[in-house]
């Protein structure tokens, strides 16, 4: 393992000193990515940092405890030998996750479209409940939120609702929340009292860069239409909104969001270009899954993923078998312990799968 972080370590020395080059930071796209590189790197390094020091410690204690002329040094030497001692595997298995090769799309921003399913005006009123719980949690994260493009349900929520998100890492988290979920409760517009089962989809994209795929603008018919629903005077009455139809998939984007059509179209444009990536990136995904056997990010959107019950207050992600009874906090976008095990059991699969080299 040392031998290993070694090698890191080099690198993170010539990370810390290309960083400072001039050259480097006046070009603001590198200087970001070997900036991000560094704080990865300087986790193992202060991991590796406190192994060096541990195992120091044991072979110390070691030392001391084979010299028996000294009672009260001993005794010392035997706390220092069992705390080193069992510090040690705690370490390297933190190291070992440490080391798990990270997934370069986990950094990027993130564009969210959910959409209502089978349950008609209640399945709306869930996505819309859906949208609330991610609005909450993006905020609680320090992301910002911001509406592409909506169809509002007719008793409320959406039909359809698109989001960009953006801060640190956003990829990387919301990537597990993929998939169908389904939520059981009597509906607002039920009025015998009966339990019924909705669901909505949630597709979540990695945000795609010009340079990550290239749009040939002949094979994209562009529309502009009035848009609809919130925004003042200028609603129904200037061509502000714009559909984009990628003719060689039939993918459509668009957007209303903004009263500017110029910045309609260049968000239409970034989800168009999202979408593309995201079904290369599927492939990708489908045949990582498909050779670890992974449950927890397969990429396969019609997979049932979670169930929110209300009459026993009880969430439960089918992926990972995790039961939790606290509805209220998780509804209200208390998320991230649901997020932090799926991680958890991502990172075991990825894990395993490269044991053979550790």
């Amino acid at each position: 393992m040392l031998e290993k972080l070694q090698i890191i370590k080099q690198r993170f020395d010539e990370v810390s000193d290309l960083i400072i080059q001039p050259d480097i930071m006046t070009d603001q796209k590198r200087y970001i990515s070997l900036n991000k590189e560094y704080k990865d790197l300087k986790l193992l390094i202060d991991k590796r940092a406190e192994y060096i020091q541990v195992t120091d410690n044991l072979a110390e204690a070691e030392a001391m405890l084979s010299d028996k002329s000294d009672p009260e040094m001993a005794e010392m030497a035997k706390i220092q030998y069992e705390e080193a001692k069992a510090r040690i595997p705690k370490l390297e298995d933190e190291i070992k996750f440490l080391l798990i090769p990270k997934d370069p799309e986990d950094t990027k921003n993130a564009v969210v479209e959910l959409r209502a399913g089978t349950g008609g005006d209640e399945a709306s009123i869930f996505a819309g409940d859906l949208f609330k719980m991610y609005s909450k949690y993006c905020e609680s994260k320090g992301w910002k939120v911001d509406t592409v493009d909506f169809s509002e349900g007719t008793n409320g929520g959406f039909k359809e609702i698109q989001f960009e998100v953006t801060g640190e890492d956003v990829y990387g988290t919301l990537k597990f929340e993929a998939g169908v979920h389904r939520v059981q409760r009597v509906p607002q517009t039920e009025t015998q009292g009966r339990v019924h089962t909705s669901a909505a989809t949630v597709m979540v994209f990695p945000e795609a860069e010009e340079f990550d795929i290239e749009i040939n603008p002949k094979d994209v018919r562009i529309d502009f239409f009035c848009s609809s629903g919130p925004g003042g005077q200028s609603v129904n009455t200037t061509y502000s909104a714009v559909r984009l139809t990628h003719i060689p998939t039939g993918l459509v984007a668009q957007c209303q969001d903004q009263k500017s059509q110029h910045k309609n179209k260049e968000k239409a444009f970034k989800v168009l270009r999202s979408r593309l990536y995201d079904i290369e990136l599927a492939k990708k995904n489908e045949a990582d899954a498909a050779k670890r056997g992974s449950m927890v990010s397969s990429g396969d959107r019609s997979a049932k993923i979670r169930t929110y019950n209300y009459s026993q207050g009880r969430v439960t992600d089918h992926r990972i078998g995790l039961t939790l009874y606290d509805l209220g906090n998780i509804v209200n976008g208390d998320i991230q312990r649901i997020i932090d095990e799926l991680q958890l059991a991502e990172n075991t699969e990825k894990l395993k799968a490269n044991s053979e080299v550790m």
